[in-house]
């Protein structure tokens, strides 16, 4: 018989081949007696998703649980005896109304990964520093305002998330979490990044969005590996050249700032494959935006942006290009070397016509030139074989282009 069953009252099990009970979605109000019988064999419980306010000391008799998972109930407290759950490597209590952790919860020493997201906890007792084996941390909507000063001593983590709290600063202490992957420290009240940032140099992704940065600072420069970097919707008017020397990086997202210029050296990122700088203050895009050879989507909607540089045309890996509700007048005839790309959006822009080029573009599915001046398109569109959608309301354009869609429609149905 396996090893893994799953609870279904069809089917009974010996307790010693009974390792994981499942009642997950149950409408359950308390913990099912037939959990206590099986206290010496059972390694998983799965309690998620019903409407348990309370947890029996029986329940902590399982000294050989490794995984628990009690999300989306009706949880107030985790009781002391939770130390007792000497074995215990995973733990998910998200999505209750548990107002702090035990401090004896240091004596649960093999947790590996703590799920604690959406609970009104507040704060973290001292204890919790001791859990030297957590490599995965969860602490979204939790009403914390700051972290342990001696949180570093949590330096196996390599997964953070501290998203939608009250956080205006991180410890010195987490310069020490040297196998740190991932840092979500997203809407939270930070002004500014700490620059104990730049010495977590295993760092992958860093999602700092919805927080109030005017800068993103040159600590960032520090890290080398980084390849994903979410600074949108802050008020950032300034990205140091540091930022530069991040060359892993491959997502850049910097959206909803306040940004009024790209660096001219924004090419020396070679492995960004994604840009986006929509809803800014930006007035051209840089030449060297034409040194990103992988870079596979360009966004840059709603701007000040008047043209764009001829070094667009470099761009072959480029599958979607956005930018809409700009004010370019015209596109440089270049824009028809991007081989690659599948969809185009110029809406809202003052565009009197576009270039025959277009119609080299034979990836091309999607169009968007609605809301423009144009007066006419080049016949070369009739060669867009691939061609789904193309938008032109709002324009002048109207008799002239009729003998160049009915080809195209003809071509696809």
């Amino acid at each position: 018989m396996e090893r893994w069953i799953k609870r279904c009252p069809c089917f009974p099990s010996r307790e010693q081949d009974l390792t994981v009970l499942d009642y997950r979605h149950c409408s359950l109000k308390f913990v099912p007696d037939e959990v206590f019988g099986h206290e010496r064999t059972l390694e998983e419980l799965y309690l998620d998703s019903n409407q348990i306010k309370d947890l029996p000391r029986p329940l902590f008799h399982c000294h050989g649980l490794r995984k628990l998972g009690l999300s989306d109930n009706e949880l107030r407290s985790l009781p002391p005896a939770i130390a007792s759950f000497i074995s215990l490597e995973e733990l998910d209590i998200s999505k209750n109304g548990i107002l702090d952790f035990p401090e004896n919860i240091k004596c649960c020493k093999c947790l590996a990964v703590i799920e604690a997201s959406v609970n009104p906890l507040g704060k973290l007792p001292e204890g919790f520093t001791q859990l030297l084996n957590l490599t995965e941390l969860y602490l979204n909507d939790t009403f914390l305002e700051y972290l342990p000063g001696n949180f570093g001593r949590l330096s196996r983590l390599r997964i953070l998330e501290v998203r939608e709290n009250h956080l205006k600063t991180l410890p010195k202490s987490l310069s020490r979490l040297q196998d740190l992957e991932r840092l979500d420290i997203g809407n939270n009240d930070f002004s500014e990044l700490p620059d104990v940032l730049g010495s977590l140099t295993s760092l992958l992704e860093l999602w700092c969005d919805y927080n109030k940065l005017t800068c993103l600072p040159a600590a960032l420069g520090g890290l080398k590996q980084l390849m994903f970097l979410d600074a949108s919707n802050n008020f950032i008017s300034r990205a140091d050249e540091e930022l530069l020397c991040c060359e892993s990086l491959s997502d850049l997202y910097l959206s909803n700032n306040c940004l009024t210029q790209l660096s001219d050296n924004i090419g020396k990122l070679n492995n960004l494959t994604t840009l986006k700088v929509d809803n800014n203050r930006l007035e051209k895009l840089p030449s060297s935006i034409g040194q990103l050879a992988n870079v596979s989507e360009v966004s840059a909607s709603k701007n000040f942006i008047t043209r764009l540089p001829a070094s667009i045309g470099l761009l072959r890996n480029l599958r979607t290009f956005t930018m809409d509700d700009n004010q370019l007048e015209e596109l440089p005839f270049e824009i028809g070397s991007c081989s690659g790309l599948t969809v185009l959006s110029l809406r809202g822009n003052r565009l009197r016509q576009v270039p025959v080029e277009l119609g080299h573009l034979s990836h091309l599915r999607v169009i968007n030139l609605s809301d423009n001046a144009l007066d006419n398109l080049p016949i070369s569109l009739v060669k867009l074989k691939e061609l789904d959608a193309l938008w032109l309301s709002d324009n002048q354009v109207l008799n002239d282009c009729v003998a160049i869609i009915c080809p195209i429609q003809q071509a696809k149905f």
